[in-house]
């Protein structure tokens, strides 16, 4: 649905956008998407979480410069749809699973509830800042829109290596062990041996289990484990080697905790 989407809103923004400078970069935005959608990745995750939104307000900016209200309108609600399916569950595991290794199965995490409002903050200003060197350079503002082209050049580099750490956050099943790999919450990858889980179930309120999720809001699972795991959270400026905890079970958040609770069961792990 993703792709088609994305194909209908190349086209119909097409009719919408005014300018060659202005059709140029929609366009090559659109082949950027269409390759992270052809080829699946972790990365083209990030690519495309960051670049989707951007298309509804850019939407907004092209309707009031051209003025169809037919083109203008079909677009943003092209753009609305394609941002709400960019942001969905279903499509966060399609894309992380397109480079998996093997016979791995990954279920995406949702990022810690802190760190929401930073990352949409963040999204927000190099959103303007990419929007407005692309209005600017539309109108032969040359200086002051090449200079705020630099600057959502360099903001894309910092915040797309920054967002690609919460992309690359995976529940992993494989055959013989399940994986917590989380470069954000977690210091190293804890690995469960497949004999040494006891248990899986979606947590309970007043669960004792470890919280190894941000701590993320929504439903989370509860893994437990036969003998005691050691489990490393991720540096931080008041614990600069981080911290290390021995556990007899955990929390754990994906995206979809159904999905991944389903897999697990028809993996043969036992459920608690």
């Amino acid at each position: 649905m993703l792709r088609l989407l994305w194909v209908a809103l190349a086209v119909v923004m097409g009719f919408t956008v005014d300018g060659s400078v202005a059709l140029s970069v929609w366009f090559a935005v659109v082949g950027l998407s269409i390759v992270c959608l052809v080829a699946p990745s972790t990365w083209g995750l990030t690519v495309l979480r960051m670049v989707t939104p951007a298309v509804v307000p850019a939407t907004v900016l092209a309707w009031m410069q051209s003025g169809s209200a037919v083109w203008g309108a079909a677009s943003l609600a092209l753009a609305v749809l394609a941002t709400l399916l960019t942001a969905s569950g279903e499509v966060g595991e399609a894309m992380v699973q397109g480079n998996a290794y093997g016979s791995e199965h990954r279920f995406p995490l949702r990022p810690p509830a802190a760190m929401l409002a930073p990352m949409a903050l963040s999204w927000i200003v190099w959103c303007a800042a990419a929007l407005g060197a692309t209005t600017l350079l539309v109108r032969d503002q040359w200086l002051v829109g090449g200079v705020l082209a630099m600057a959502a050049v360099a903001a894309t580099w910092f915040l797309g290596q920054r967002f690609h750490r919460f992309a690359a956050r995976w529940l992993v099943l494989l055959p013989g062990s399940v994986v917590l790999h989380d470069g954000v919450v977690l210091g190293e990858t804890l690995m469960v041996q497949r004999g040494n889980v006891a248990g899986a179930r979606l947590a309970l309120a007043d669960t004792e289990a470890a919280d190894l999720t941000g701590p993320a809001a929504g439903h989370a699972l509860e893994i437990a484990v036969r003998e005691m795991v050691l489990a490393v959270f991720a540096a931080t400026p008041q614990q600069p080697k981080g911290r290390a905890i021995h556990v007899q079970s955990f929390l754990v958040a994906p995206t979809r905790p159904g999905r991944a609770l389903n897999a697990m069961a028809e993996s043969k792990l036992p459920m608690a």
